[in-house]
């Protein structure tokens, strides 16, 4: 690491420490902006044997428990690598060196398990019904639906599914790590709009890495420095696809499709049905034109919503239509 990033990362040490309390949200707000300060933090968590990764963790960690909305999103960008540099050092099986970013990680996830009474949170996930249009699909475009008597009383329904309540860990084994690393991600993906482009960056290439180390298409990618392979848990890889699929719309194409095929070579070898699933879906949801483009920048998604504003007018209900109306007697 050059002289100059680590002048960076020292002072940005210092600097919060000395912080009056009236400061810091002023400081949190303009601390994103820092592209300077970012990369040299990235440097330094890509570097094991560095001796400013102990008070960066720290001061990281600080950040996450501060409260302070932005200095959270801070410390969240940096997670994809942090779990690379841990799963990394797993596989060489060099613990002692990765003390810090497990202690970091733990605690993350310690806070996220507990809400602000220090009770244990349970998520909740709502499944929308097919039945009803929403942003992504049109009932009508599914085709005709037997109204049986079965599918009248579910008619209208959402599933709710829960999640939680989740177990404190105080260290990180190989039974409870991807029950640890799974909920990070999820909690990673909860902010993924406000992510910046390098971390959705980070995210592409750490879940690329992943699912190839120690496998042939290690030597296609031309990944270095890791030849071991990295176990993974089915639920791991469905967050990372979560993560992804938004990177594709949002400026990182062409990262986001490798970082998918690789899923999807992993996920083959694996037999995990629900990342296959995902991942199939996804790409079969890709524009084919845009796999192809190698232009950059950020795509959106292409959706016909029916419009109700012209069936509004023509069959609205009004006072006139009423009293014209004449009811049949039978």
């Amino acid at each position: 690491m050059l002289a100059v990033d680590t002048g960076i990362v020292e002072e940005w040490l210092s600097e919060f420490k000395t912080l009056p309390e009236a400061s810091i949200s002023s400081y949190a707000t303009n601390l994103k902006d820092k592209s300077a300060l970012i990369s040299s933090l990235y440097k330094v968590i890509r570097e094991p044997q560095s001796e400013l990764l102990e008070p960066v963790c720290h001061q990281l960690f600080e950040f996450y428990r501060s409260g302070e909305e932005q200095l959270l999103r801070f410390t969240l960008q940096f997670l994809p690598e942090l779990m690379w540099c841990y799963l990394a050092v797993s596989a060489s099986r060099g613990l002692q060196n990765s003390g810090c970013i497990e202690a970091l990680l733990l605690g993350v996830y310690n806070l996220e398990i507990v809400d602000k009474e220090g009770h244990s949170k349970v998520l909740s996930f709502t499944i929308p019904s097919l039945s009803k249009p929403s942003v992504y699909h049109e009932p009508s475009s599914i085709g005709s639906m037997a109204l049986t008597e079965g599918a009248l009383s579910q008619h209208g329904l959402s599933r709710v599914v829960y999640s939680g309540p989740h177990p404190q860990r105080e260290m990180l084994t190989a039974q409870n790590r991807f029950e640890v690393l799974t909920f990070l991600l999820l909690c990673y993906n909860a902010a993924l709009s406000y992510m910046p482009a390098v971390s959705l960056q980070s995210l592409c290439q750490i879940c690329s890495r992943i699912c190839v180390c120690g496998y042939p298409r290690q030597q296609v990618r031309k990944y270095k420095g890791v030849n071991s392979r990295i176990p993974v848990s089915s639920e791991f890889m469905v967050q990372m696809l979560t993560g992804i699929y938004y990177a594709f719309y949002n400026g990182e194409w062409d990262l986001a499709r490798k970082a998918m095929d690789d899923i999807l070579y992993r996920a083959q070898l694996e037999l995990y049905p629900e990342p296959l699933l995902v991942a199939n879906a996804i790409k079969a949801s890709l524009p084919q034109g845009a796999m192809k483009s190698s232009k950059e920048g950020t795509r959106c998604i292409q959706v016909e919503i029916t419009p109700t504003s012209s069936r509004i007018s023509r069959n609205a209900v009004t006072s006139m239509s009423i009293r014209g109306h004449r009811w049949k007697r039978h």
